[in-house]
């Protein structure tokens, strides 16, 4: 037996002996891809076989791996200074904060934590009690939509609309509400896509009376439901939202922690539509994962609620690891490297040329749909054509495991909703080049033309 084999199956054992997988089943019996290596949009295992990664770890990683500019940056500040809590500040997250009003357009205050999870969290909370120091007490209970993830902390879990990852771990934290999402593929016959996007915005209106409109703090929603299925709403449904939630005195809070920095083809999934948003969370590609950071985006008038001088006026939260200065100067970096090299124009360019290369696979037999906005997409498998019945687990993981086995790596959106994980995901990094998209469309096509 080879050295290699031996190290790699040492390195299986131990794997298997003491480490407990994210989202997967049976690992005692699961041999794990051990990642080694990575560069641009590829990553090489334990065996030494390379894949290109078409999710971008888990749509994270926006400027491709092996940026050294990205881990000089977080050497430079860990250098100078490794750590301080954000009760106090540092320069890289106000160099951050002005950078990240910049590019919103706008003016909000810049609150830090770790995760995407954590930045709903903090908006939540930060919701509620401005809702009560505005004069507004009842006002606790928030609106999301099924099939939407927004985080696995209790809170962000119960605004989650997904069935699936909450099973066995109910109840929840309580006051989250969810009305069905616009899913054009599965939109009534007869009717117009923009009728049937406002029909589902009036829904949530709806839901905001029957509820009593004095008890709803805020609405949540991603600009694209992304892990979800990849649900594109029409911008009829996007601005109509926005419209209601000023009528009522509603909060909306716009979760970019997939969408934003560049991912769509537009800075933020929100900049899609004519919509200003009262809050926006950001994570995963704000540093492209290179560190952990998130951000709650708070506008200004919003924050001013909580400038009383009474007792327990203040927001009462604090991070340890939130606004981490070498975090904060990768990210500062990340979006240097954006800019530079035009990757929000990218994402829009690659988009669209992989829909086109794609296209074809729409007469498949087991394909129903196919969508995406900037460079990232959904191809909604199919066991008919006609009734829209949802592909089996068996058909979209043997899809997935060749893909995979032909050295791409694709998602979906498993452990979703009963009968409805059937939905492969692609969202490659921002910096991908001409040959990783033909690369990737290649793949594709051999592994459906194979599964007729």
């Amino acid at each position: 037996m080879s050295t290699l084999k031996k190290d790699s199956q040492a390195l299986v054992a131990k794997d298997q002996q003491n480490i407990w997988h994210h989202m997967s089943k049976d690992d005692a019996k699961k041999e794990p891809m051990i990642a080694t290596k990575a560069e641009g949009s590829w990553i090489t295992d334990h065996k030494g076989d390379k894949y290109l990664d078409g999710l971008s770890g888990l749509w994270c990683v926006n400027v491709g791996y092996g940026r050294e500019e990205l881990a000089q940056a977080a050497y430079n500040q860990m250098k100078e200074m490794a750590y301080t809590s954000m009760a106090q500040s540092h320069l890289p997250a106000i160099q951050l904060a002005e950078k990240l009003n910049d590019m919103l357009d706008d003016e909000y205050m810049i609150f830090y934590s770790n995760s995407g999870s954590d930045a709903n969290e903090v908006a939540f909370k930060m919701a509620r009690q401005y809702h009560q120091q505005n004069g507004e007490s009842s006002r606790y209970k928030f609106i999301s939509r099924y099939r939407a993830y927004h985080g696995g902390s209790l809170g962000a879990l119960a605004a989650t609309g997904q069935a699936l990852r909450k099973y066995k771990y109910e109840p929840l934290t309580s006051g989250f509400l969810h009305v069905a999402p616009p899913d054009n593929y599965r939109k009534p016959e007869g009717m117009s896509v923009k009728e049937y996007n406002l029909q589902r915005a009036q829904e949530i209106e709806e839901k905001i009376i029957w509820e009593q409109k004095e008890t709803i703090a805020g609405i949540i929603m991603e600009p694209v439901i992304t892990g979800g299925g990849v649900l594109i709403p029409d911008p009829a449904y996007v601005e109509k939202v926005d419209e209601i939630c000023k009528r009522y005195g509603v909060l909306l809070i716009i979760d970019e922690v997939i969408c934003g920095f560049g991912r769509t083809g537009r800075t933020f999934g929100h900049m899609h539509y004519d919509i200003k948003p009262d809050i926006v969370t950001m994570a995963k590609g704000l540093t492209s994962a290179y560190l952990p950071l998130s951000v709650t985006a708070v506008r200004k008038d919003i924050y001013e609620a909580f400038s009383g001088t009474e007792d327990n006026h203040h927001f009462r939260h604090v991070n340890t690891f939130g606004g981490n200065p070498a975090s904060c100067a990768v990210a500062l970096k990340n979006i240097e490297i954006m800019e530079k090299e035009n990757l929000t124009q990218r994402a829009a360019v690659l988009g669209e040329r992989l829909r086109d290369e794609l296209k074809e696979l729409e007469n498949h037999p087991y394909v129903g749909d196919i969508r995406n906005q900037g460079f990232v997409m959904g191809i909604e498998m199919v066991e008919n054509k006609e009734t829209k019945e949802p592909a089996t687990d068996q058909r979209v993981s043997k899809i997935m495991s060749e893909c995979k086995a032909n050295g791409l790596i694709i998602g979906r959106n498993g452990d979703t909703v009963a009968g409805y994980n059937n939905i492969l995901a692609l969202c490659p990094p921002l910096a991908s080049t001409d040959e990783d998209l033909e690369f990737i469309v290649s793949v594709i096509k051999k592994v459906f033309n194979q599964n007729q």
